[in-house]
């Protein structure tokens, strides 16, 4: 295998999506510094709060409105056009909100402060322990340049599912994918397309679907979304904690991964069979209008770009309105969030994955992304998870 020479954007995903295994540096900011007023709209309240909520993985602790740190600063229309989404396919307790929803993408921000004040409460996400702060990461769909068809360069594939994928749990694992005839056999003619790298296709395979430039046999050049559409039932492996386990880099960042690629061809395929875990995908038409989210995720509903976060199902339930205050050394976030995806890495009460949007720029910017992070719960007052 020749040497790989990949975007900067591509191997700081290793950094940030691929190594979440250290504790996150502290917030720069404090809770404190941010939760300085309310937005217009919004009034000081002195009701009584509900009961905490117990959830499988997390315990809900009822707050005030002005625990919520930096909601003045919030552009809470951005936030609508994501509720809008998750009100396609709502939880229960949700659905009823949906024709506000829907009406509120017309109002002022102080109606839409007032409007949340009146019929949502703000739950403190925990762990069982009482934990409250817990970890950030971020993801983005790739953008590469693929062939319909192999040849000398184009030689990695995406596969669709192939038909006996049922048939046995877990199916076979990357590195039999890769090297098995009877395997080969099965996957033949599900190829969607064909990449120039495999570090690529991994990059793919851990992001969950990418956004392809196609270039058909009659040289037609479109854009398609690889989407996911199903797994192995193989874990997860980090191919950056195999690098530094295995002392072959001091560190996953991009000079030390990068490094290490070039100076050791012959062990990257080594690296990436480290992780067994193996994607499948489906072809979607980018059209107009598609092409201005990202992929569906968990929840049956189109990402938005800097709105939807993955979540740990058993904490959080998908379409819940979620505050979320992070501030590190990559970025600082104060915003409302939709619950909207889930990822095999995001396991925990207080863990978020943030989607970025595609491309090269939120590339950059999710793979530096593991930063501290708390979470709040909206949810409708009166109602139970």
């Amino acid at each position: 295998m020749t040497a790989l020479f990949l975007p900067r954007a591509l191997l700081l995903l290793i950094v940030g999506s691929l190594l979440a295994c250290s504790t996150p540096r502290k917030d720069s900011v404090t809770i404190a510094d941010k939760a300085a007023h309310l937005p217009s709209g919004m009034v000081a309240d002195t009701a009584p709060l509900p009961s905490p909520i117990v959830r499988a993985q997390s315990r809900w602790i009822p707050v005030r409105w002005t625990e919520l740190p930096g909601l003045a600063e919030d552009d809470i229309h951005q936030a609508l056009q994501a509720w809008q989404h998750s009100c396609e396919n709502p939880p229960a307790a949700l659905a009823a909100l949906c024709p506000d929803i829907r009406r509120l993408s017309l109002a002022s921000p102080p109606q839409i402060w007032h409007w949340l004040q009146t019929h949502m409460q703000p739950y403190r996400v925990e762990d069982r322990s009482g934990q409250s702060s817990g970890m950030l990461t971020a993801y983005y769909e790739p953008f590469f340049t693929a062939r319909r068809q192999p040849d000398a360069q184009f030689r990695y594939p995406l596969y669709a599912p192939p038909a006996s994928l049922g048939s046995r749990k877990p199916w076979f694992t990357r590195q039999q994918i890769d090297t098995l005839p009877q395997v080969q056999s099965a996957l033949a003619g599900r190829e969607i397309a064909w990449l120039d790298d495999p570090v690529k296709v991994l990059i793919l395979h851990i992001q969950g679907s990418g956004r392809l430039l196609i270039t058909e046999p009659d040289g037609y050049q479109h854009q398609i979304r690889a989407a996911f559409a199903a797994t192995n039932d193989h874990p997860y492996r980090s191919v950056g904690k195999w690098l530094l386990d295995r002392n072959l880099v001091r560190d996953a960042t991009w000079p030390g991964i990068s490094a290490w690629t070039q100076a050791n061809p012959q062990r990257v395929q080594e690296m990436l069979w480290s992780n067994p875990r193996y994607v499948f995908f489906k072809e979607e038409t980018l059209d107009e209008v598609s092409s201005h989210f990202g992929p569906k995720g968990a929840q049956g509903v189109p990402l938005t770009p800097e709105r939807s976060i993955a979540v740990d199902r058993a904490s959080i339930p998908y379409g819940t309105p979620v505050w979320l205050f992070s501030s590190g050394p990559t970025q600082a976030l104060s915003r409302l969030v939709l619950a909207q995806d889930t990822g095999s890495a995001i396991v925990g009460a207080v863990r978020a994955d943030y989607f970025m949007g595609w491309g090269e720029e939120a590339g950059e910017v999710a793979g530096r992304t593991k930063q501290d992070l708390r979470l709040w719960a909206l949810w409708p007052k009166g109602a139970r998870p």
